[in-house]
């Protein structure tokens, strides 16, 4: 391995922002593996493969030992892992589908489990590494007909303050990056039902409003070149936001304001 270089995993790599950080981390030449549930339909779609595609679902913990079993012995370590893959369902709570409730936190939540509690122990052999774990503004603030897709993104905010604190003594640095709104595929790929929306005003209005913020998002580049310097750093922090500077803002008003107001400010930007 070449000084500098690191062996970086990247779950949900195909698209949006997984496929934005391996892509610029490959051309700094790092050795990037990256996962998806159907490579075949990537390489289909992609003449260029700029770095390593692994076939794995993470919400499989026998995906996730394979991917790390072939990951050490290609290279022989793994210094960086990025807990990317996620999907997002919308909807009212009380109308969402108890699978697709599952489905969304065996893939936001217990994906990010399984794969933390299957490179930790290469890590702690190696006596260091580094673990980002991709959050969401949304799971710092309750989202309107995204409750689920919140509680997963709120689930793994805790799961990673604790991580952070087991690992210390350790020498693995655990990061927590809170994405806002990005023009990636996640809008057009994310679940709800097409009846709830015919017969919902207020989910009308909020999709409508959810779908014009995300339109409007920042570049996954920015994304994937805070990965990069987080990377580079010996001692990065637990938490960084990154996305449009007023989302960010909006959120750091939560700490200044009372919950009522907050939360009325919020369902005012949704026209509920």
């Amino acid at each position: 391995m070449k000084t500098g270089e690191k062996t970086i995993l990247i779950t949900g790599a195909t698209s949006g922002l997984g496929l934005a950080a391996a892509n610029l981390l490959a051309d700094k030449g790092h050795r990037v593996f990256g996962t998806s549930r159907d490579p075949n339909k990537y390489f289909e779609q992609h003449n260029s493969r700029r770095f390593e595609l692994l076939k794995a679902d993470v919400t499989s913990r026998g995906d996730c030992r394979e991917v790390l079993e072939k990951i050490i012995s290609e290279a022989g370590r793994l210094d960086v892992v990025v807990n990317n893959a996620g999907i997002g369902i919308a909807g009212s709570i009380e109308k969402t589908d108890t699978d697709a409730a599952h489905h969304q936190m065996e893939t936001n939540f217990f994906g990010v489990l399984n794969i933390c509690q299957t490179v930790i122990p290469v890590m702690q052999k190696q006596q260091e590494g580094l673990i980002i774990n991709i959050s969401s503004l949304g799971g710092l603030a309750g989202l309107p007909y995204q409750a689920i897709y919140s509680a997963s993104k709120f689930a793994v905010e805790g799961f990673s303050e604790a991580l952070y604190q087991e690992c210390a003594s350790e020498n693995i640095r655990v990061v927590l990056i809170e994405p806002g709104d990005f023009k990636t595929g996640f809008t057009a790929n994310r679940d709800y039902s097409e009846k709830e929306l015919e017969e919902s005003k207020s989910f009308q209005s909020a999709l409508e409003v959810i779908r014009k913020d995300e339109g409007k998002g920042a570049d996954p580049l920015i994304f994937a070149r805070l990965i990069d310097k987080i990377i580079g750093q010996k001692n990065p922090r637990l938490r960084y936001m990154v996305g449009k500077t007023d989302q960010k803002i909006s959120i750091k008003l939560r700490r200044l304001l009372p919950d009522k107001l907050f939360l009325t400010l919020l369902k005012n930007h949704y026209r509920l």
